[in-house]
């Protein structure tokens, strides 16, 4: 038994254990934790001004919206106003109508001028509205778009 039991310490003396060294685990620990550091603060700094060009965007596009409403209020009141113009002549050229042809011919060419005018104005406020949608949905579109070349380029 006395073999036996000198093999075990034989062995155990003959192998090597390695030695830890404290000083390059705190480097590498130090190195992990400096790398993950510069990567939270890339990340920020991209969340960041992903956000300020949101911001920018939003900004422009509510004055954009404020100015397009604008326009928009101003050309349909300018129709209500042609409208009501052309209802207040014809009244009045209704009541100095001499005969029922008259009246008749009065009438055929106020609803004439009517339709004119409608459609005109109807086109007049459809490219205008056309118009506020495309500037009001550009700055938002615009920073869409950077931000979703910037994740294929990532």
């Amino acid at each position: 038994m006395s073999k036996t039991a000198s093999k075990p310490t034989e062995f155990t003396s003959n192998v090597e254990y390695p030695a830890f060294d404290a000083s390059k685990a705190t480097d590498q620990f130090r190195a992990f934790a400096e790398k993950g550091m510069e990567q939270s603060k890339e990340v920020y700094s991209r969340l960041k001004s992903g956000a300020e060009s949101t911001q920018k965007a939003l900004e422009s596009t509510f004055e954009t919206a404020r100015a397009a409403s604008t326009d928009l209020s101003l050309k349909t009141i300018a129709a209500m106003r042609a409208n009501t113009e052309l209802g207040l002549s014809h009244l009045e050229a209704l009541a100095g109508a001499k005969s029922m042809s008259e009246l008749i011919e009065l009438q055929t060419s106020f609803v004439r001028k009517s339709v004119e005018n409608g459609v005109a104005q109807a086109k007049d406020l459809q490219t205008a509205s056309t118009k506020a949608y495309e500037d009001v949905s550009k700055p938002m579109r615009d920073v869409f778009e950077k931000a979703v070349n910037e994740l294929k380029v990532a």
